[in-house]
């Protein structure tokens, strides 16, 4: 059944864009400005895919856009799917094995998240380097989808070293002080307890966030080429004494998009 959907999905975006991208990127709350600066861009809104489910999330536009950046061919997702919106794993997952079935090798995850570490500070950018996956599922609970990868695969390498390498590079080329850290992955929709914080902090946590780690989960198992940042966007509950707030993430998001935007200019420049 998923096999017959992927490809009825992958045929109908073909009818629509003029080859295979080279890169895929799924940009998170506040962060979807970057697709709106793509050349020959083609849109096509999440429901008019096949197979797609709505973006319900603020600050997702919810379409996906083909153009090109720097002289290479990329699909941009504005706006992603989660969890805490009700749907299930398979569905938040859903586009990634599309991207992998289109051909695509290359797949750039970008979320806006809570920092855990206090030297963190509000529109710093971080590249995860690792994950902890705090939400209770695993998008590969199920049978096996035996097209796309094995029934046990290894999370030892999960994000590309070649990739990062690439980023650093890009980051120090542009002057952009890019931190490094353990993203932690949890389903909201709530924000996370003090109690909850001090917790992923002592598990090695540098950022929390709703999203990015079923994505990466499910783009190991179909062998997808995976770099992931994050945009600091407040530092989480209890190393401040205020409340938070999902209009401050966008707001701050928003305030970091040029800087965000180019420093995924660059990296798809060299890729």
């Amino acid at each position: 059944m998923l096999e017959k959907q992927i490809r009825e999905t992958v045929d109908y975006i073909k009818r629509k864009i003029e080859c295979v991208p080279e890169a895929a990127i799924v940009l998170g709350s506040g962060l979807g400005g970057f697709a709106d600066s793509l050349e020959d861009a083609v849109a096509i809104p999440y429901e008019e895919i096949p197979g797609f489910v709505t973006s319900t999330a603020p600050g997702h536009k919810g379409q996906m856009v083909f153009g090109k950046k720097k002289g290479n061919y990329v699909l941009c997702m504005q706006g992603r799917f989660h969890y805490y919106e009700g749907y299930t794993m398979a569905q938040i997952t859903f586009p990634v094995r599309v991207i992998k079935a289109l051909g695509t090798p290359k797949l750039i995850l970008t979320n806006s998240c809570g920092g855990l570490d206090p030297k963190f500070e509000p529109g710093d950018l971080m590249m995860i380097t690792d994950h902890i996956n705090f939400m209770g599922a695993n998008p590969l609970i199920g049978p096996n989808e035996d097209m796309f990868g094995c029934r046990f695969p290894d999370m030892t390498k999960v994000y590309n070293k070649e990739l990062a390498q690439k980023a650093r590079t890009c980051a120090k080329e542009l002057s952009i002080d890019l931190k490094e850290g353990v993203y932690v992955g949890y389903s909201g929709p709530s924000f996370e307890t003090p109690a909850e914080i001090r917790m992923f902090q002592m598990l090695g946590g540098s950022a929390v966030g709703m999203s990015t780690v079923p994505e990466v989960i499910t783009a190991s198992h179909c062998g997808l080429e995976v770099l992931a940042l994050s945009c600091i966007t407040n530092l989480a509950a209890g190393i401040l004494d205020q409340p938070l707030s999902g209009e401050e993430v966008i707001e701050v998001a928003g305030k970091a998009g040029q800087k965000f935007a180019e420093l995924l200019e660059k990296i798809v420049e060299i890729i």
